[in-house]
């Protein structure tokens, strides 16, 4: 064995696509198993659905006149009453059975009010801030700068946008919101003993994971491992959860890193559930600074948590040691290969020379595979590329690394003598696949969104979780409880409505003062905070739990519509409450599925959208019938009977996995709608938003949901290098929305109002770096020319200034109280918006419309990850002072410096002049100040650890200096009349 090598022998691939590739698929595959829930089809009992009506009492309701002003005991997704009293039974007649089907469900989510007053004088700032910036504009434009009108009608074009932008940002964050979840109460309904289930065995919902990984460079497999492991843990119905790792590089690497964490995790996973260990991702539980053993009660805590560390630590050197190990042994085999293809050669010309036979001459040089521990060819990207063999040409690839479990727990064995005692220990653990789709040259392979697509369909396949939760491979479980939390909104009231819950981005390693704004705490914790309000958040890439039917394009189930009554003369004082009819499926695509109308199942309309696999298209009504909520006395006439997920599953059998493979394969997606209706949108680099934009045009409705502690946790660049390049992709993408079909402005009549100015701000706030970096160089040319934005600085104009002032301050204390951030990660958000648009939105913009005029594809570069227990181990935030120069940085470079170049030439002037102007000096003064405040981090990002300048800098600063004197020069010889430069 080689050193370095895991003593574990890796499993071997034996489910290989083979279309252009010489390695087909191995008969010697391993035993897979896998649960497949119960179909409406096979259950035991016929179902009915009988719908009876109620009295309905309009003074027993509570209309309220806002969002946040929903009571707390409410669900807050629907205020009106319900009018169906859902019963489900057998046969009619049996009416003492029908009983026993009922399931009382208490509310999974309620509304946590937020106080009525910050609410109010929130909105009344709002108010103010519209009325002063409308006459403010209005007064800037009937009183021009007559002896500067260059300098004056950009400022005032510019100030006309700045408001525009403000008020999109502003108006969808009228109706903020936050909602709770209540895990107890999911529990007493899914999983506690009834007349339906006497063993109390989870009623809940199937969850697939999806983990993405492209790099195994930049995405270290360590980081990408624990979050596998945190995956593993989680406190879910260990067989109602499957874990995928989509691997788009093709990487030996992360595979048999994947398959080290498979094996660390039997012995990890059952430690946490005995101890109930939070985080559940080994490096940041063991990286703890708090007291480990503090309430820990359990005498065997001690040693078994040294056992586990220990075995944790020598699990890192083992994937830590991959790269080497790998490469030892492709190296050891491939030598092999050449002996014996020269062997081979000079067999053949001894043959050729002898007995004069033509034979085709063997290949003299054998080709530098990567090959795996068993000795075969690794089918994925090879260190050396060949064809077949590279990141773009590789066959398909699909691995279960563990097993489904059982329907019953496996207790462990304890006992002295064992180092894990794990007696009465569920040691069962959830199924996990590694996946990398198939690549070939001539298909567009769609980044991201092509990759989630293949596991939504590999999945589908093999596990058909009705609920799929994406994760970035460097964002982990940080509170075990989390899916718990998400499937609250989806099982509760009306949750058969909910395409899709949030969960903010939370970060670790960001340095104390959070120099770059790279938690955005402001977008997680205010802007998606108010979409919650409304219709709900947007989806931001990761972190996400999808009701998979939403996914695959579907309409939202029938709604309660609003009946219109004949208008009276009383109606504008006192409100009627309105009655509701069902609304009738016209609006629901011709695919829709609905168990009790079966002949709306249209087979071929199904395989036009999905493709030609039949297991693929047969699963899509499972999914759905099994993502409703349970039907109740309290619930919506589309649930289905409690108990109709605790029965056992199939197994997972060749055929099926097969066919896993099948789907994955390049070609599968043609004729489809794969990636334009059905799955991740493909055409945007920032796909994330345009499929959740979609699913919200559709009539879904998405919720926030807001973890005490954090659901997840994950990794930020906080490079400024890196930081840069990161927000440039995301306006990039905004750009490509913007001039796309997904535009707000062509979205249909079902997405509200609010949130429609909400995706419109998406893809217009990159344009606002046009106006941001005009407005930066007003100063300079204001204090270099001797002439203000103003004629004079008038009482008026000092009163509007105030005025906006104040109310951009109020309403930034405001959010700060109703949101929980602080007034520091406020101001932080500010600067670096200051600073993104003077550099990378502007650069977004050149491309988008480059992209739209010429045709050039954007490309990206991928974030690096930083990994986890590195060498660099003395200085946590090393990568903070790291300088690596980018073209981005000339913009903001050259603001900082012509600003403190012209705040000097003005203060000169003045002062040795005979006749100074003040005022206009004051004026350009402070705005000059106002733009070099918003600079500091990123000058401060210049100067490196220890204020060390790279000699980039000095070069730059240099040839800016020279343009500044030329500069200088120009104006001293000049004569400056009405605000024009006539040199002489």
């Amino acid at each position: 064995m080689m050193y370095g090598e895991s003593p574990i022998r890796l499993p071997r691939i034996s489910h290989v696509s083979n279309s252009g590739s010489d390695f087909g698929s191995s008969p010697h595959h391993t035993s897979y198993i896998v649960q497949i829930p119960p179909t409406p089809d096979n259950n035991p009992a016929q179902v009915s659905i009988v719908l009876r009506g109620f009295d309905f009492n309009p003074a027993s309701v509570l209309v309220p006149s806002a969002p946040g002003d929903i009571d707390s005991g409410s669900s807050g997704k629907d205020n009106e009453p319900d009018l169906t009293d859902v019963r489900i039974s057998e046969d009619e007649d049996e009416e003492e059975e029908d009983t026993l089907l009922y399931k009382i469900s208490y509310p999974l989510t309620r509304i946590v009010k937020i106080s009525p007053i910050i609410i109010a004088l929130y909105r009344v700032l709002i108010v103010v801030r519209v009325v002063s910036l409308v006459l403010f504009l209005f007064w800037r434009i009937r009183n021009p700068n007559n002896k500067a009108i260059w300098l004056w009608l950009p400022s005032v074009i510019c100030e006309i946008w700045f408001a525009f932008s403000w008020l999109l940002d502003q108006i969808p964050k009228l109706f903020p919101v936050n909602h709770a979840t209540d895990i107890e109460a999911l529990k007493a309904t899914f999983e506690s003993p009834d007349q339906n289930n006497l063993t109390g065995k989870s009623d809940l919902p199937g969850i697939d994971v999806f983990v993405s990984t492209a790099d195994a460079e930049k995405e270290p497999p360590l980081v990408t491992a624990n979050t596998i492991l945190s995956i593993l843990s989680v406190d879910y119905p260990v067989e109602k959860l499957s874990c995928y790792i989509s691997d788009d590089g093709g990487s030996l690497v992360t595979f048999e890193s994947m398959a080290e964490a498979a094996s660390f995790a039997k012995i990890w996973v059952p430690f946490c559930r005995k101890h109930k260990i939070e985080p559940r991702n080994p490096e940041s539980y063991f990286g703890l600074k708090r007291d480990p053993y503090k309430d820990k009660v359990r005498h065997d805590f001690v040693r078994e948590r040294r056992y586990v560390k220990r075995g944790y630590e020598e699990f890192k050197v083992r994937v830590n040691a991959l790269y080497h190990s790998i490469r030892r042994r492709s190296d050891a085999y491939n030598s092999k290969e050449e002996i014996k293809a020269l062997e081979k050669w000079k067999h053949w010309k001894v043959k050729v020379e002898e007995d004069q036979v033509k034979e085709p001459r063997p290949a003299l040089v054998a080709p530098k595979a990567t090959w795996m521990s068993d000795g075969t060819h690794w089918p994925g990207t090879w260190a050396v590329p060949c064809p077949h063999h590279s990141r773009g040409d590789h066959a398909s690839i699909i691995q279960v690394l563990l097993d489904p479990p059982g329907d019953e727990p496996v207790e462990g064995k304890g006992g002295e003598g064992r180092a894990l005692d794990f007696e009465g220990v569920d040691m069962r653990l959830p199924m996990l696949v590694y996946v990398s789709r198939e690549k070939r040259p001539g298909y567009d392979h769609n980044k991201k969104a092509g990759a989630m697509n293949a596991l939504v369909r590999a999945s589908a396949i093999m596990s058909n979780g009705p609920f799929i939760l994406n994760l970035d491979c460097d964002h982990y479980v940080y509170n075990s409880r989390a899916f718990r939390d998400g499937i609250c909104f989806m099982m509760d009231h009306d949750g058969d409505r909910v395409s899709y819950v949030q969960f903010p981005q939370r970060f670790e390693g960001i340095d104390p003062s959070d120099r770059y704004a790279n938690n955005n705490t402001v977008f997680f914790d205010i802007n998606l905070r108010a979409l919650d309000g409304i219709q709900g958040p947007m989806y931001v890439g990761t972190g996400c739990l999808f009701r998979r039917t939403a996914l695959y394009g579907f309409n939202p189930p029938d709604v309660f519509v609003v009946e219109e009554e004949p208008s009276r003369c009383c109606d504008c004082c006192f409100p009627r409450i309105k009655k509701r009819s069902l609304a009738t499926v016209a609006s629901e695509p011709e695919h829709y599925i609905d168990v009790e109308e079966e002949d709306q199942f249209d087979i071929g309309l199904i395989r036009k959208q999905f493709g030609s696999s039949s297991m693929l298209v047969s699963s899509v009504k499972v999914a759905e019938f099994q993502g409703r909520p349970l039907a109740t006395v309290y619930s919506s006439r589309r649930g289905r009977p409690p108990g109709s997920l605790t029965g056992s599953r199939k197994r997972l059998d060749f055929a099926t996995v097969n066919e896993a493979v099948n789907v994955i394969s390049c070609w599968y997606e043609e004729k489809t709608e794969w990636g334009f209706n059905v799955g991740w949108i493909y055409g945007s680099v920032t796909e994330d938003v345009v499929t959740g934009f979609r699913m919200h045009e559709k009539g879904w409705r998405s919720f926030y949901c807001v973890t005490e502690p954090d659901a997840f946790r994950g990794t930020a660049p906080i490079n400024l290098t890196d930081r840069l390049h990161q927000v440039l992709r995301w306006a990039t993408g905004s750009v490509e929305i913007f001039f796309s079909r997904n535009n707000a402005i062509f979205a249909g009549p079902k997405l509200k109002f609010l949130q429609r100015i909400a995706y419109l701000n998406v893809g217009i706030y990159p344009f606002t770096s046009i106006f941001i970096l005009t407005y930066c160089f007003l100063p300079p040319l204001s204090l270099f020319s001797g002439h203000f934005v103003v004629e004079t600085l008038t009482g008026s104009f000092l009163i509007y200034l105030l005025i906006i002032t104040l109310s951009l301050c109020g309403l930034a204390v405001l959010e700060v109280k109703w949101s929980g951030i602080s007034l520091e990660e406020w101001w932080r958000n500010e600067q670096f918006w200051l600073i993104g648009g003077t550099s990378a939105h502007l650069v977004a913009v050149l491309q988008g419309i480059l992209k739209v005029i010429a045709g050039i594809e954007i490309s990206f570069t991928l974030t690096a990850k930083s990994s986890t227990g590195g060498d660099d181990e003395d200085d946590e935030f090393a990568d903070l002072y790291l300088f690596k120069w980018t073209a981005l940085m000339i913009p903001p470079l050259t603001i900082i410096i012509l600003n403190i170049v012209a705040i000097l030439f003005a203060v000169c002037r003045t002062v040795f002049s005979e006749n100074p102007q003040w005022s206009n000096l004051l004026g350009g003064t402070f705005f000059a100040s106002w733009v070099l405040l918003h600079m500091y981090p990123f000058a401060k990002g210049l100067m490196g650890r220890g204020g060390r300048t790279p000699t980039i800098v000095y070069v730059w600063s240099g040839l800016i200096a020279i343009c500044l004197s030329l500069l200088y020069i120009t104006i001293k010889n000049s004569e400056i009349d009405g605000g024009r430069f006539m040199l002489t």
